[in-house]
């Protein structure tokens, strides 16, 4: 409301400052008109411009008009000729304005690689606070145990949320299936937890690919943008990254790490809870999830006995052993 108020004075007021501070007749009350509808041209312009795109074309500009004025009086010193000095003189301003076009266009096609406001990130992951930086996927942040991760210092420096990745929690906070609108929901709950604990750097990274349609594309190209790591539960994306050179941190393949080492011949209580695939097999859990399945368990379905570990099968995935009745 305040911005059409504003726009309402100007328009009001650049008649009145050209009738009287201009000229008392129709040309003053004419060239406050036309500067206040250019005012108000600009200001529409300017908020449909992104920063990004500012920043770099205004920069862009200086550095062409510098390259013009040090064109314009370095080559006739160096070729003195009266044609180069007159050549110069008659074609300066024409001059001024294609390199002044020039350095614009290549800032804003080239911006990304001139790193213009990524370089904020960086300062503040890298050099400022001597952290590396960690970009988050969508399958960490529905993972609640990343949040216990950073706590204990596992994890250390900066972690990154890229503005792609939200949108996609937050599709799922919106589906109509109610298991992914809870699962979203808790996403997006645990995105606030992360961003008000003050001993773990978070930034929301508003940054996107237009051109690249899937997620998990966007975030391999970010990391390497950014010399970044990636913090992920995807199996997948996991030996992607991998393949193409990023550093992995995989929180499934974490857990699976710190859980107890079982040893063929090791005997543990389990309590059977259902039956397995085979003829007189029984599944039982240990504490830290583990599936135990047991030859001869059936008959114990519903108590709890000791098993001997007849092997351990260890998967990127998960782990699984296979033990028999004592």
């Amino acid at each position: 409301m305040f911005i059409y108020v504003a726009r309402l004075v100007v328009i009001i007021a650049g008649p009145i400052i050209g009738y009287f501070n201009i000229s008392r007749d129709g040309t003053g009350i004419l060239i406050g008109t036309a500067a206040a509808v250019l005012v108000i041209a600009a200001e529409i312009f300017i908020q449909k411009v992104k920063l990004d795109d500012m920043v770099a074309g205004i920069i862009g500009l200086i550095l062409g008009l510098i390259a013009a004025s040090f064109t314009r009086h370095a080559v006739p010193a160096l070729i003195e000729y009266g044609w180069v000095t007159a050549f110069f003189d008659q074609y300066s301003l024409l001059m001024s304005v294609v390199f002044a076009y020039i350095g614009m266009i290549i800032a804003l096609r080239k911006k990304d690689e001139l790193d213009l406001l990524d370089r904020e990130l960086n300062l503040t992951g890298k050099k400022i606070l001597g952290e590396s930086i960690k970009v988050v996927d969508s399958s960490a942040i529905i993972d609640s145990r990343l949040m216990d991760i950073t706590e204990t210092g596992f994890i250390e420096g900066a972690l990154v949320i890229p503005s792609f990745v939200l949108a996609e929690i937050q599709a799922g906070a919106d589906s109509p299936d109610e298991r992914k609108r809870k699962k979203g929901r808790r996403a997006l709950d645990f995105v606030n937890e992360l961003t008000d604990n003050e001993n773990i750097t978070v930034k929301i990274y508003d940054k996107d690919y237009p051109e690249i349609k899937e997620v998990d594309s966007k975030l391999i190209k970010m990391c390497n943008e950014i010399k970044a790591k990636l913090i992920t539960c995807d199996f997948n994306l996991t030996k992607v990254a991998t393949a193409q050179g990023i550093g992995v941190l995989n929180i499934n393949e974490l857990a699976n790490s710190v859980k107890p080492k079982l040893l063929p011949g090791e005997a543990v209580e389990l309590f059977i809870i259902k039956k397995g695939k085979d003829k007189d097999q029984g599944v039982g859990f240990l504490d830290d999830g583990t599936m135990v399945v047991v030859d001869g368990g059936k008959s114990y379905i519903g108590k709890k006995t000791e098993v001997i570990v007849s092997s351990v099968l260890q998967k990127p995935s998960g782990r699984m052993v296979f033990a028999k009745v004592n």
